[in-house]
């Protein structure tokens, strides 16, 4: 179908004397009678609402309700349903229907717009009456506008939405919730219905809305959550039914292959997060839950054992880690030195120095390791001291290096081919660790800039194993020096 204005729609109105008067009862009479499905399972048939499908527009629409929100996994239908519910409000919602789809960028909320293009083109009855543009569908006999906006404040202001469907609510700042939240209430019923999986941190606008609906003291707000039960085991199919209504309902349109693919390919937490809707403290950590903590041993370090230290210095924001790796792979802290929340707090630096004579006293220490941030002169006074070919610098901002040994430590402790002492503040830096990914690999970095969250002894003992691991190959030879 040729997309942009046909000229003067000439078809009468559609005949819609024949629906029910309630908000959510029309809405599904005009779904089942005038949609066809526009691709995937049941690809050109007339849409066969499921229960769960239904049991959401209920509530969403039910009297007096402005705001809904619904949690469920990825590949549930959410964009195919906001597109079904975005094109039955241009027919049957209030005269001078406005339909606005708000997602993370135009492109995203673009898929929205196509789905009901393609919804619409499907059923020629629909088709004759729209105008269809690149980036809007337009409903001249009641001056019906559907049109998709990036989550972005200065695009959403000046709108007056009868229907304001936001995708992704996860990825919704504050200041795009603002406003949208303050186009509504303009008419005598208007709905703002988020779709979305759940975010990766508490620490977010949707997770706020979230305990808002679990409350239950607004009859206002409708909450529907799909989510595994807590605690369930990742391969628990029960579970997996429970978080994927389309995989549970009659008539499915979720495979169990596809969401097995999944879980073999996905880190635990995000596959939480993603495929089972649950709430997953560190959705983006670096390591599988509960991963490090399996490799915990007892294993004490002798004196005069050969080791690597690994050096991770700040000035006083962040922490100053030192620590140390067996070459058969045993992780401990040697110093650590972090901020009490102090901002006239520095780093003792005369302490860390006392503590890098006094590891080379007790070990046979093979190498030194350090990033040469803010620390350049006391490295050449290590250097000086203790050897230039053991003290060694090891920029660990650059990715070229870093991404292969976050790497190797990764596969080290999924695989329980490296242990560690336990030591609780070592565990904090790790579990602190978010996967960032580059086009070298994935690096370790800070959920946010600036977060109090310290992972610089993970930085320590990524190093610190790499080089474990270099030594080890060398049969005992030392190498010789390198900077990077």
């Amino acid at each position: 179908m040729k997309g942009g204005a046909k000229g003067i729609v000439t078809a009468d109105p559609l005949d819609l004397s024949g629906l029910p008067d309630g908000r959510a009862e029309r809405r599904l009479a005009f779904i089942a009678e005038h949609l066809v499905v526009p691709k995937g399972v049941g690809a050109g048939e007339p849409v066969r609402l499921r229960e769960f499908q239904r049991e959401i527009i209920l509530g969403a629409f039910s009297p007096g309700v402005r705001t809904g929100l619904v949690s469920m996994a990825r590949a549930n239908g959410k964009t195919g349903l906001a597109s079904m519910l975005a094109v039955a409000e241009l027919f049957v919602g209030p005269p001078s229907a406005e339909v606005l789809v708000v997602a993370s960028d135009a492109r995203q909320a673009g898929i929205t717009l196509r789905m009901a293009k393609r919804m619409i083109e499907l059923n020629p009855e629909l088709a004759e009456r729209c105008h269809i543009y690149a980036d809007r569908i337009v409903l001249p006999e009641n001056d019906g506008l559907l049109l998709p906006l990036p989550a972005e404040p200065g695009a959403l202001h000046g709108h007056d939405p009868s229907l304001l469907i936001v995708d992704e609510l996860h990825v919704v700042t504050e200041a795009v919730w603002e406003a949208v939240t303050s186009m509504s209430g303009k008419r005598p019923e208007s709905l703002t219905l988020a779709i979305s999986t759940p975010a990766s941190s508490p620490d977010s606008v949707m997770w706020r809305l979230v305990e808002h609906g679990r409350a239950g003291e607004d009859p206002a707000f409708f909450l529907r959550e799909f989510c595994a039960p807590d605690g369930c085991d990742t391969a628990d199919r029960d579970a997996w039914r429970e978080a994927n209504p389309a995989l549970a309902c009659d008539e499915p349109f979720l495979a169990e292959d596809g969401i097995e693919a999944a879980r073999q390919t996905l880190r635990e937490p995000v596959f939480r997060q993603l495929r089972l809707g649950q709430w997953v403290t560190g959705a983006e950590a670096w390591l599988p839950f509960g991963a490090w903590d399996a490799c915990q041993a007892r294993r004490k370090v002798r004196p005069r054992e050969r080791v690597v230290l690994a050096f991770d210095g700040s000035a006083s924001g962040d922490s100053t880690a030192l620590v140390g790796c067996t070459l058969d792979g045993h992780l401990w802290i040697e110093g650590l030195w972090e901020n009490p929340k102090d901002p006239r707090w520095r780093v003792p630096r005369e302490d860390v120095d006392r503590a890098v004579d006094a590891a080379f006293a007790r070990y046979d220490v093979a190498e030194l390791a350090c990033d040469p941030w803010g620390w350049r002169s006391e490295i050449e006074a290590w250097a000086k001291r203790h050897g230039e070919r053991r003290v060694l610098e090891y920029n660990t901002a650059h990715a070229g290096r870093m991404a292969p040994a976050t790497d190797r430590l990764y596969q080290a402790v999924v695989t329980n081919a490296v242990t560690h002492d336990g030591d609780s503040r070592l565990a904090a830096h790790v579990a602190h660790c978010t996967a960032k990914r580059t086009p070298q690999g994935d690096l370790v970095s800070k959920d946010k800039r600036g977060s109090p969250r310290k992972i610089d002894a993970a930085v320590a003992a990524i190093v610190a194993y790499d080089r474990a691991a270099h030594h080890k190959t060398q049969k005992g030879r030392r190498t010789r020096s390198f900077a990077c």
